[in-house]
């Protein structure tokens, strides 16, 4: 099981703009320090966290963050309509669109996926896959 992923980011007030405009909507809970934006879903008393956390958080090097080429983070919504919503809400803080939301067949015919970069570049995808609105597309 994956416990968590880190990106990196060289700054953070833009990076917390851009996560902060979704990762609430699907649950997450942000603690931020001196060593970047710890994102974690609530655990209930007694049970054990569902993972994986995310972290934002500068390069350990001290050298410029970058995207890895091949490397994104996808986030499970609730709906297609989450998906667009939030796609929305991303790209309104600060994200590029990499892929507007809609099916992606090649992937299942439920598969209903947005694409983003950060502000640092790093590539997010937003997905669905309950088949809510089948036929339906942005």
């Amino acid at each position: 099981m994956i416990a968590y992923v880190t990106v990196g980011a060289d700054d953070m007030a833009a990076a917390k703009k851009f996560y902060q405009a979704f990762l609430p909507a699907l649950g997450y809970t942000v603690k931020e320090g001196p060593e970047g934006l710890s994102y974690a879903l609530p655990v209930p008393a007694g049970q054990t966290p569902v993972l994986p956390n995310f972290y934002v958080k500068p390069a350990f090097d001290g050298r410029p963050a970058f995207a890895g080429n091949g490397t994104m983070v996808a986030f499970e919504a609730a709906s297609q309509e989450q998906v667009r919503t939030l796609h929305t809400a991303a790209l309104e803080a600060g994200g590029t669109d990499e892929g507007q939301p809609g099916y992606r067949a090649a992937y299942s015919p439920d598969f209903y996926v947005c694409y983003l970069r950060d502000p640092q570049g790093n590539k997010i995808a937003l997905f669905s896959s309950q088949g809510d609105e089948a036929g339906v597309d942005a």
